[in-house]
């Protein structure tokens, strides 16, 4: 049975944006005749507001989805620190004690998230008492793993390389896993078996991979889909102020006769889909 989901963060109303990513999701699972998902992540520390969930779950039903809820990330947390634990005791994990200062002092590259950490804290001991990040050893883990494939609907099949992201942070100085860790556990958790999300995330999906198998947890396939765009040609996004669906709801917009539009490529003025 195809398993999608929708997984939105309570840091930020809903915009144009999540609603094309629900829709599809959605609509998928139905064609189908599987299931569609909502998952609350809520471990972004003091930037999740809970009371944004019941937001989300109104916007959902005024788009006409219809969905079943799964436990939301802050029930789990202990998974997270399970796998993070099985990955330190393996030896794929080191502390990384530096500041983001620190990192772009250094000059590194830039990779698909910015600033490439360029390995200080690997193989060094990290002072007792600093707080530090838990780092995975992107190349142990490619040496681990060997050779492994991923599957999206749209791209077809690529090999697993996350090595341009360098060594990402899987567990935060705060305690919680980062979204690579979490989602990855969680997908798994919730037997998704259709990973459906923007194509900006595309890139993720090497790392995910390789978590996947070091872990042996089942392994889904991908679908990630384009993009809404503003009028300036960037992604909708919470940062920007994009118009949140609430205030759609507000004005009286019809959420189902929007939804229908979104899926018949006729856009709002001012928005268009990425090529």
């Amino acid at each position: 049975m195809v398993v999608t989901r929708f997984a939105p963060s309570p840091n930020g109303m809903l915009h144009l944006g999540h609603a094309w990513s629900a829709i599809i999701a959605h609509d998928l699972a139905k064609e189908r005749g599987g299931r569609f998902l909502l998952r609350i992540e809520d471990i972004d520390g003091v930037r999740s507001k809970p009371e944004l969930a019941d937001e989300f779950r109104r916007d959902l039903e005024w788009l006409g989805l219809e969905w079943e809820e799964v436990p939301a990330q802050s029930t789990r947390l202990d998974s997270y620190q399970v796998a993070a634990k099985q990955l330190q005791d393996a030896g794929l994990l080191y502390p990384c004690a530096c500041t983001r200062s620190e990192i772009a002092a250094l000059q590194p590259r830039i990779g698909p998230e910015g600033l490439v950490y360029p390995g200080t804290c690997k193989g060094r001991r990290v002072d007792e008492g600093k707080q530090t990040v838990l780092r995975l050893d992107v190349e142990e883990a490619m040496a681990r793993v060997g050779e492994i494939v991923w599957e999206d609907e749209i791209a077809g099949i690529a090999v697993a390389d996350p090595r341009p992201f360098g060594d990402v942070v899987l567990v935060r100085k705060e305690g919680p896993a980062s979204y690579h860790l979490a989602a990855t556990l969680d997908d798994a958790a919730d037997g998704v078996t259709l990973v459906t999300r923007g194509a900006d995330l595309f890139t993720s999906t090497h790392i995910h991979r390789v978590l996947q198998e070091l872990l042996q947890l089942p392994v889904p396939i991908w679908h990630h889909h384009q993009l809404l765009l503003d009028d300036t040609g960037e992604k909708l996004a919470k940062r920007r102020d994009s118009r949140s669906l609430a205030d759609l709801r507000g004005a009286g917009v019809d959420g189902r006769q929007l939804a229908d539009n979104l899926l018949c490529g006729n856009l709002p003025a001012g928005i268009s889909l990425s090529e």
